[in-house]
């Protein structure tokens, strides 16, 4: 039973650490000389865009409709950060 444990701890162990390659990198962006991570790029860029979208959708007369808003919202600001990350850094 003790083997079958240290086996399972070992096997989480690389499991977990797989995402830890020698190869791999943090993307980071210039921006005026200083160096961001690029999630944090990606962040202001989904909230801009969702700012963007809740005023088109409050134009179209839309928003009311949108219930729970702050549901809606989160997930706007959710698909518009992982999109830009797949158009900006698609790696």
């Amino acid at each position: 039973m003790k083997t079958f444990r240290s086996q399972l701890a070992c096997l989480l162990m690389v499991l977990l650490s797989n995402g830890c390659s020698v190869g791999a990198y943090s993307p980071t962006v210039d921006v005026l000389g200083s160096y961001f991570p690029a999630w944090i790029v990606c962040i202001i860029l989904g909230l801009a865009l969702t700012v963007v979208t809740r005023q088109i959708l409050i134009g179209l007369k839309v928003s009311p409709y949108l219930r729970p808003a702050g549901l809606v919202y989160f997930c706007l600001t959710v698909l518009w950060t992982l999109g830009a990350w797949l158009v900006v850094f698609n790696n």
